[in-house]
């Protein structure tokens, strides 16, 4: 009886998680779901109602759709913010973690879905969506601060392709340098989008990250810590059950049934730390 309880419930919010997918983001829920990026579990539980205040988005200046699209994607284009100082930095610092880097730009065309790379997925199509909501007079300068972050990712994709751990040939020691520079290029251009974007919305809500240096994550003001904590327990939520039931506890969680069960932390309190 229970297992039928159970099941009857996933069919129900499943059926409300894959309308609530379909129409945000493109490519299969099992390959969304089983990845780790937090970026589509974080926007489908910070899509905001009503707003009344800051904290809750009264953006009466903007039109209905850029505030919508704002509430959405504002604490997971932070998030994804903390990624970029955090830990994707150290991944270029290190050749032996390129690997991973390239999977970052891998985009995934199982059984023909086109489904975007996870940098497309939390950072320029984030700013594609952002861009077409707003106003003209900031929808154009947020499409200059996409190219510019475009070109910054396809310098370090070209710097980091092919590279792996233990890859026996000798590498230019210039690709790290340039890997290195497509991440400050790419920093400014963030920090450029989320500027027009404070601006556009009078909430200054959204946090740049500082130029490196030994102050850097102190100076950023967010918590590393805190980061890492929303990535680890995401990711034991995701994998509740083992890889079978991977796939139902992920609606379950995104749905918002599991947040306390899972561990996962209060997102607004996440958000504006």
């Amino acid at each position: 009886m229970a297992r039928i309880l159970v099941w009857s419930l996933l069919l129900v919010i499943g059926k409300q998680v894959a309308h609530s997918y379909n129409t945000q983001f493109q490519g299969s829920r099992r390959d969304w779901i089983n990845r780790v990026a937090l970026t589509p579990f974080i926007a489908t539980t910070s899509i905001a109602s009503a707003a009344t205040g800051p904290t809750d988005g009264n953006l009466p200046e903007l039109p209905p759709e850029a505030v919508r699209s704002y509430l959405q994607y504002r604490i997971p284009l932070q998030t994804s913010s903390d990624f970029y100082i955090f830990e994707l930095r150290e991944l270029l610092e290190d050749i032996n973690s390129w690997g991973e880097v390239g999977e970052l730009f891998q985009a995934n065309n199982n059984r023909g879905q086109g489904n975007p790379s996870r940098i497309e997925r939390e950072f320029t199509n984030v700013f594609r969506i952002l861009g077409l909501s707003m106003p003209p007079e900031y929808a154009e300068e947020m499409r200059d601060a996409q190219f510019a972050f475009e070109r910054a990712m396809g310098k370090i994709s070209k710097a980091t392709a092919g590279v792996r751990r233990d890859l026996p040939v000798e590498l230019d020691k210039s690709l790290v340098p340039t890997a290195l520079e497509g991440w400050e290029e790419g920093r400014v251009a963030l920090n450029s989008f989320f500027v027009i974007l404070n601006n556009a919305t009078g909430l200054k809500e959204m946090h740049g990250i500082p130029p490196y240096g030994p102050n850097q994550k102190k100076e950023y003001g967010r918590s590393e810590r805190r980061y890492l904590d929303l990535k680890k327990k995401v990711k034991l939520c995701q994998n509740r059950g083992g890889p079978t039931l991977s796939q139902a506890w992920g609606q379950l969680m995104v749905s918002g049934y599991l947040q306390d069960s899972c561990g996962i932390p209060d997102l607004d309190a996440y958000f504006y730390q």
